[in-house]
């Protein structure tokens, strides 16, 4: 029967008859719903069920629609001894019989209560901002998270692409296991490729001994491979097979040693012009790009800037032993605002660490940010502009 075999998948499922009498509800339905199947079986839609008339009525609407007309309809619950529950509810024809139609019941309370906590959510993760460049990009990492598939994260250097792979190992299943970051700039192929897949004593000049490669080190977890436009194009043909049969095979073996790894790629560089350019395989290029996340500059979010420059004030002024110093003055604050910030979130940090080195007050002032402010041909002016005040304000 159709309907034991939903209520062993452990589905949230309803059957409503030509009559619109319930005829069937499953275990999960039940317990979603908090009603017996006693208490429903026999019952009207329109009167059956713990949801309000007006939800019953758009449901009863719904009927008379074509299934690739009707869309999830959602509500709200409250019920007795438990939290509200949030339900997106989708009604479909029977197979069997079109008059006969089926409810499927999902659960989304936590989806919703993530999304309206990201509303007036400033950190995510160790990451910083609500502008909404930011919010985009949690929302990205929450979605992309939870799937188990390659993921390319681009973005300008110091936009905080390796902040984005923690957060997408921290939301995801593997989060107990290892997070393991390798760079591949600047690393001839033997040296990336014994890091990566590791070697067997006496594969080269200098193996001493057996050695674990990251890959093997990040079994169950994930790992991120930082600057993957610019690792070798012998290591890109490697990868490509590791990615696609879930094995390594060590330098100087021929035995191949199954891996359970989740792989993040990083890169500042336009792929797809390295790819024309022969520099990097597009096989591996559409196989690292399942999910891809892209980074604003800090220029495209600046309203972030001072959310970001009180953060770092905190942890520098604790870290380099300046506790007194205890904000950043208002014409300080519209220097870093109007600032290009070339070096992105990164710079910004190095410039409050700088200027809390040289702080001698309590407050940091133009004349304590580096020399590159003054010659950014930005001069301070006077009094802060309306959105340095607001977004001060915003920030403290």
């Amino acid at each position: 029967d159709v309907m034991a075999v939903l209520d062993r998948l452990g589905l949230g499922t309803i059957l409503v008859d030509a009559t619109d009498r319930i005829t069937f509800i499953s275990r999960t339905a039940q317990d979603l719903l908090q009603r017996d199947a006693s208490d429903i079986i026999g019952r009207s839609l329109q009167t059956g069920l713990p949801w309000p008339k007006e939800f019953s009525a758009l449901l009863h609407a719904q009927e008379e629609l074509p299934d690739d007309c009707r869309g999830p309809a959602s509500v709200v619950l409250d019920r007795k001894g438990a939290p509200s529950l949030s339900l997106d509810i989708e009604m479909r024809d029977d197979p069997r019989d079109p008059l006969r139609k089926i409810l499927f019941l999902k659960d989304v309370t936590e989806v919703h209560e993530l999304r309206r906590q990201l509303v007036g959510q400033t950190h995510f993760f160790r990451l910083i901002g609500k502008s909404p460049a930011m919010r985009a990009i949690y929302e990205q990492i929450q979605d992309v998270a939870m799937v188990d598939a390659p993921v390319l994260i681009q973005g300008e250097t110091g936009t905080g692409k390796e902040l984005v792979a923690r957060a997408l190992h921290e939301g995801s299943p593997r989060k107990n296991r290892p997070f393991v970051a390798v760079n591949c700039a600047g690393l001839t192929d033997s040296l990336l490729g014994s890091q990566l897949f590791g070697h067997k004593r006496g594969a080269f000049t200098g193996a001493i001994q057996d050695h674990e490669g990251f890959f093997e080190a990040a079994d169950g977890g994930t790992l991120l491979l930082d600057e993957i436009g610019d690792m070798p194009l012998p290591i890109q043909t490697t990868l490509l097979r590791v990615l696609q049969e879930g094995e390594i095979i060590r330098l100087g073996e021929s035995r191949p040693r199954s891996v359970n790894v989740r792989v993040l790629a990083a890169t500042h560089q336009d792929l797809q012009a390295l790819v024309q350019a022969g520099r990097f395989r597009s096989d591996l290029l559409y196989r690292i790009r399942v999910a891809r996340l892209r980074l604003p500059a800090l220029r495209e979010r600046r309203e972030d800037i001072p959310l970001l420059g009180m953060a770092f004030l905190e942890q520098g002024r604790a870290a380099i032993g300046k506790l007194g110093i205890h904000d950043i003055a208002p014409t300080a604050m519209q220097q870093l605002l109007r600032y290009p910030w070339p070096g992105n979130v990164r710079e910004l940090k190095a410039a409050v660490e700088f200027a809390l080195i040289h702080c001698r007050g309590t407050s940091i002032q133009p004349s304590d940010l580096p020399p590159e402010f003054e010659e950014s041909g930005h001069p301070v002016l006077s009094h802060p502009s309306s959105v340095a005040s607001r977004d001060e304000r915003q920030a403290i």
